[in-house]
């Protein structure tokens, strides 16, 4: 059994699995928490659009 935990401690496996979960958690997070950070912005935005191009006339050249 003692050969069995000192074999488990050496395996560094799991680690690397562990250390790509935590990187992918926090690209996610940092993606998150940037789309929240301008998703006002945007939306001002795409109202102001959406206005603008609304009162526009389109006149057939005639």
């Amino acid at each position: 059994m003692i050969k069995f935990i000192k074999k488990f401690r050496k395996e560094e496996d799991g680690a690397v699995t562990v250390d790509w979960v935590v990187l992918t958690a926090a690209v996610v997070g940092l993606g998150v928490a940037g789309v929240s950070t301008v998703q006002g912005g945007v939306d001002t935005l795409a109202t102001s659009i959406e206005t603008g191009v609304g009162t526009k006339t389109v006149s057939n050249g005639d």
